[in-house]
């Protein structure tokens, strides 16, 4: 798993590349300044963190003050923070500190408008894989600063026994089989999940046991309900595919414990966040 830091630093390596000219040639080495970060547009923040270190990351000395914390509401015209530092620091790290404190702050903001549509029901709320390259740990933070929940972080935190994985062993009882003695070989401890896409599936799952959660794909509401009940909590239910925030209340009214939904990660745009000096 990439770090925050490294994160930052291929950002600004793919940025910045052999350097930042026009910088370099307008701004006097010495010369200093402050700016202020501004919300542009309603929202919920994140991302404060990180875009500090993009600024210290370039330099040091860099002052930050964050006056909204990550997770709550921003207005347009709110002043986010200010950094006072060397200019060519703060020039040089703009963009980049922008980049991630937007994307983040758009995820936050989304996953927020969707966990509202669950107010008074147990059902969580959780993101998926489905994020951009490199940047899973940032988008994953988003998802939580905006009231959603992490489902696992990678191939490595969990097992997950989806549909092609199903086919490729040979059925639902050789994958839970196989899952169980890799673990055992492996000296491994992960919870196991598996995917079924219909009630003959399911049935095969509750027969068999040994998962820690069955994940039911594209499951109408009403077929969740019944798929819900029947397991009765054998298992955690996790319901995925066809919801939206349209129609994500509808599905968790069926009492199923997790929704998952890519889209908070991957059709995201951006919350308008500006930099401007004082």
């Amino acid at each position: 798993m990439l770090t925050i830091e490294e994160i930052i630093e291929t950002a600004l390596k793919e940025d910045i590349g052999d350097g930042d000219h026009t910088t370099l040639a307008t701004v006097p080495e010495e010369t200093k300044g402050k700016v202020k970060m501004l919300a542009k547009q309603d929202g919920i923040l994140s991302g404060t963190g990180v875009a500090k270190k993009v600024f210290e990351f370039i330099d040091p000395e860099v002052k930050a003050e964050i006056f909204i914390n990550d997770g709550h509401p921003i207005k347009e015209g709110d002043i986010i923070m200010t950094l006072e530092g060397k200019s060519r620091a703060l020039l040089t790290a703009e963009r980049t500190a922008l980049n991630f404190i937007q994307r983040m702050s758009g995820i936050a903001t989304f996953t927020h408008e969707v966990t509202k549509k669950l107010s008074g029901l147990k059902t969580i709320i959780l993101d998926t894989r489905k994020t951009t390259p490199c940047n899973r740990v940032t988008e994953k933070m988003a998802v939580k600063a905006g009231g959603g929940q992490n489902h696992r972080f990678g191939l490595y935190d969990m097992m997950m026994i989806k549909d092609n994985h199903i086919d490729f062993a040979g059925g639902i009882k050789h994958a839970i089989e196989a899952a169980h003695k890799y673990l055992k070989e492996t000296g491994k401890n992960l919870k196991i999940e598996i995917e079924v896409r219909n009630f003959n599936e399911l049935y095969q799952v509750m027969d068999i046991d040994g998962v820690d959660r069955v994940m039911l794909d594209n499951f109408t509401p009403e077929d969740l309900h019944t798929a819900v009940k029947m397991v009765d909590g054998q298992f955690e239910t996790e319901a995925s595919g066809g919801i939206n925030i349209s129609n994500i209340r509808e599905y968790a009214e069926t009492g199923v414990d997790f929704i998952s939904m890519g889209a908070l990660t991957h059709q995201i745009k951006s919350l308008d966040i500006s930099l401007k000096t004082v």
